[in-house]
C-alpha cells in the first residue's frame, strides 16, 4: 500500500494503499446424507457453507424468479481428497519421512485429480437438471441456466436477500449434491451473486492512475535528519521519514549476503496487468542499484480477456504488480519472476490464476498481495482455495499472502477479525514491521507495524491530539473458522489461539517483514501526470503488500542456499526456526521498555505538489490497534522477521 493514499476494492492487501479481495481459506467438508430444507428426500450430500450467513430470515425478500439467470462453478473433489491433504502435510513437515518428496503436476493429477468418470457423472447430473455446461476443466465444471434449474440441481430454493443496500439471490438452505456424485463434488460457487459485479467484457485496460508524489524533506537512512524546530515526541526529536528503502538496504537488513535467488522462480498473482511493467521495472533497477533484468527473467502469463474493470479499479492494480515485481527483484535480483494476472479481482478469476501456477508448475514461490476480511469468506470458496494450496504443497510450491493493513479490522469493519486467504492453514501469512536501517545499511531494529497519526498544530508548537488516532497496521489475530494447524502447536500461546473461546484456532501471521509505509520501499511506476501525459515517477510505498514480496524474495534466497531444493509449503520449516538466531524476535519497544518511537512526515495536501500546501504529521510506531508485538510469537509479526542467519539456516 502506498505511503499515503489508499487503494480500492477486492483488494490488493498491502500497498499502504490497500488491497484485499474477497477470498477464502478454510476447510469445507461434504456432510452426511440428510434430507434438505427444500423438501427433497434424503440420500443427498450437503455442500456445507453454500448458504451465506447474510441470507437471514430478516433479510429475506422472497423467492427468486424462476427465470433469473444463474452462473455457477461445480468444483471437483478429485479421486482422493483426504490423501491429498495428508500428503501435503507429510511432504511439508521436516519431521516426516516424506519431507521434500514432491510430485509433478502429472503425478498429482494421476493420484489425486478428478477422474474421467467423476467428470462424466457430474456433467450428466447438471445437464439432466436443465443446466447448460459451458466449460469443463480438471478442476471444475461451469454451468449456466435459470434459477429453476439451479434449484433442481442443488435441491435448495433461491431467495432474494437485502445486503448492504442491495438485493442479491442466494440459497435459502444448504445446497446439496445427489449421492451418485457425492464423491466427485467438492463444492459449488455462484449460487449467491452478492460479491459479483455486473459483468462487462473488454480487452481494453484503463491508463495508469494519477501520479502520487511524496513531499519531503526525507531522511536518507533511518534517523539521519531531524528538525530541531518541530515539537518533541516521547522526549526527543523524531526524525523525518526515509525517502524509501531500496534493494541494498533490504538485502542488508534481512541477511541476503551473497545469495541472489539464482535458479529460483517466484510467481506473483494479482488482477489485470500493468502495460508498462517491463519498462518500469528495468528503469527502477537501473536507477536504484539493482541488477538489470536478463532477457526473459521477467515474464507474464495473462488471460485472453479482462472483466469487472471498473468495479475492481483495474488501474489501481498496476501499482500492486509494480511493487511486487520490484520488491522481489530488489531482494532476489537473480530470481526469475513470472507474473500471472487474473481476469478480474473476483474469486473465480483469482483461483484460475493460482490454478495456472499449480497446473503448469510455473514457480516455486508464489507472492499474493490481496485478500479480504474473514467475515466475507464462505466455506465453499475456502474449499476451492485450500484444494489448490494443497496441490501446490504436494508439488513443492509455497504460497505467501499479506496479512492485511487494518490491524484487527475493528476500525475498518467494526468487528475484530483476520483477513483471508491469509487465514488458511495451507499458506504462509506475512505480517508487517516498521524497519530501521541505519548508516551503512546496518540493521538497527524493527517493531510491529501499527501507526497513530497526529498533525502539527497551526502554531507549530505541538502535535494535535498526540499521539493521534490509529492510522493503519499489520493485520493479525485469531481465525473464527480455521482450526489450529499442527505447526502452530506449542508455539502460539493459548491466549491467542483460544482468543475466541473454544478450541485452538489458526492465528495470523506466521512471519513478517517491512510493511510500514513510513519506513517503506521506494517504487518506480509510470503514472498519469497532471497534464494528462504519462511519466515515470518514484514514490515510497508500504503495507503488507510490500511484506509479502519481500518475504517471497528472502525465501528465494533460502531456496538457493538449499542448493535449489524447493522449500514448498514453508510454515513447518519456518516454525522449526522459532526461538533461534535465524529470526529477529520483534517487539513493541525494541529500544527498551518505555521508549516509544515516531517519525515525521511531510505530505503534499493534494498528493502531487505544493500548490495546495503541505501537511506535517507525526507517525507513532509500534501501536497496532488492539494487537501487540511481544516477546515470542505474537499476532502482528508471527515468529518474527528474517535475521542475518535465516537464509544460511537452510543450507543442507
Amino acid at each position: 500500500m502506498r505511503a499515503s493514499r489508499t487503494r480500492s476494492p477486492r483488494v490488493r492487501a498491502g500497498l499502504a494503499l490497500a488491497a484485499a479481495l474477497p477470498m477464502v481459506a478454510g476447510a469445507l467438508a461434504l456432510g452426511a446424507p440428510a434430507a434438505d430444507a427444500a423438501g427433497h428426500d434424503g440420500g443427498r450430500h450437503a455442500l456445507l457453507g453454500t448458504k451465506p450467513q447474510w441470507a437471514t430470515e430478516r433479510a429475506d425478500q422472497g423467492a427468486t424468479a424462476g427465470s433469473a439467470g444463474v452462473t455457477a462453478r461445480v468444483y471437483l473433489a478429485g479421486s482422493d481428497a483426504k490423501g491429498l491433504a495428508d500428503y501435503a502435510k507429510a511432504v511439508s513437515d521436516p519431521h516426516s519421512a516424506a519431507y521434500g518428496k514432491y510430485l509433478s503436476p502429472a503425478q498429482v493429477r494421476a493420484r489425486y485429480g478428478a477422474t474421467p468418470d467423476q467428470i462424466a457423472r457430474v456433467t450428466g447430473w447438471l445437464k439432466k437438471s436443465g443446466l447448460t455446461v459451458t466449460g469443463t476443466t480438471d478442476r471444475y465444471v461451469t454451468v449456466t441456466g435459470d434459477a429453476t434449474a439451479a434449484e433442481r440441481a442443488f435441491a435448495t430454493g433461491l431467495h432474494n436477500y437485502r445486503k448492504g443496500g442491495h438485493t442479491y439471490h442466494a440459497p435459502s438452505a444448504t445446497a446439496s449434491a445427489p449421492a451418485s456424485v457425492a464423491d466427485a463434488v467438492l463444492t459449488v460457487t455462484g449460487l449467491d451473486n452478492a460479491p459479483r459485479f455486473a459483468r462487462h467484457h473488454s480487452t481494453e485496460l484503463p491508463p495508469p492512475s494519477p501520479v502520487f508524489r511524496n513531499s519531503g524533506p526525507f531522511s536518507t537512512y533511518y534517523g539521519s535528519r531531524t528538525d530541531k524546530n518541530l515539537p518533541s515526541a516521547y522526549g526527543t526529536k523524531a526524525p523525518y521519514a526515509i525517502k524509501g528503502y531500496t534493494g541494498k538496504q533490504l538485502r542488508a537488513a534481512y541477511g541476503a549476503k551473497n545469495w541472489t535467488g539464482k535458479g529460483v522462480t517466484v510467481a506473483i498473482t494479482d488482477a489485470y496487468a500493468s502495460p508498462t511493467i517491463a519498462k518500469d521495472a528495468d528503469t527502477y533497477a537501473g536507477r536504484n542499484g539493482d541488477a538489470r533484468y536478463r532477457k526473459g527473467q521477467l515474464s507474464q502469463v495473462l488471460p485472453k480477456d479482462y472483466t469487472h474493470i471498473k468495479d475492481c479499479g483495474a488501474a489501481g492494480w498496476y501499482g500492486e504488480e509494480t511493487l511486487d515485481v520490484e520488491a522481489v527483484h530488489a531482494v532476489a535480483p537473480a530470481a526469475d519472476i513470472v507474473y500471472v494476472g487474473a481476469a478480474s479481482c473476483q474469486d473465480d478469476d483469482l483461483l484460475d490464476s493460482l490454478g495456472r501456477v499449480v497446473d503448469g508448475r510455473l514457480a516455486d514461490i508464489v507472492s499474493n498481495s490481496w485478500g479480504d476480511v474473514e467475515a466475507n469468506e464462505t466455506p465453499d470458496v475456502a474449499a476451492a482455495y485450500d484444494q489448490l494450496f494443497q496441490q501446490g504443497a504436494v508439488e513443492g510450491i509455497g504460497f505467501y499472502f499479506s496479512s492485511g493493513d487494518n490491524g484487527d479490522e475493528v476500525a475498518n469493519t467494526g468487528t475484530k477479525q483476520v483477513d483471508t486467504p491469509a487465514n488458511s492453514a495451507w499458506v504462509t501469512a506475512v505480517g508487517g514491521t516498521s524497519l530501521a536501517v541505519g548508516k551503512g545499511n546496518t540493521y538497527q531494529w524493527e517493531t510491529g507495524w501499527g501507526t497513530q497519526k497526529a498533525v502539527l498544530s497551526k502554531d507549530g508548537n505541538d502535535w494535535t491530539d498526540f499521539p493521534g488516532a490509529f492510522n493503519g497496521g499489520a493485520g493479525g489475530g485469531t481465525s473464527k473458522t480455521v482450526a489450529q494447524p499442527f505447526y502452530q502447536r506449542g508455539v502460539v500461546p493459548d491466549a491467542l489461539s483460544k482468543a475466541n473461546g473454544g478450541d485452538a484456532k489458526r492465528t495470523v501471521p506466521d512471519i513478517s517483514a517491512v510493511a510500514d509505509p513510513n519506513t517503506g520501499f521506494l517504487v518506480g511506476q509510470t503514472q498519469t501526470l497532471p497534464n494528462g501525459k504519462l511519466g515515470y515517477e518514484e514514490y515510497r510505498i508500504g503495507g503488507t503488500s510490500l511484506a509479502a514480496p519481500v518475504i517471497a524474495g528472502v525465501q528465494a534466497l533460502a531456496q538457493q542456499a538449499r542448493h535449489g531444493i524447493a522449500l514448498g509449503f514453508a510454515n513447518p520449516a519456518i516454525y522449526q526456526r522459532y526461538g533461534t538466531s535465524a529470526l529477529h524476535d520483534v517487539t513493541d519497544h525494541p529500544l527498551g521498555a518505555g521508549r516509544d518511537l515516531a517519525v515525521v512526515r511531510v505530505d503534499f495536501t493534494n498528493g502531487i505538489d505544493a500548490s495546495k500546501g503541505t501537511i506535517v504529521s507525526l507517525r507513532s510506531l509500534g501501536k497496532d490497534s488492539s494487537l501487540h508485538t511481544t516477546v515470542g510469537y505474537d499476532d502482528v509479526t508471527g515468529v518474527g522477521s528474517p535475521a542475518a542467519g535465516y537464509v544460511s539456516s537452510y543450507r543442507p
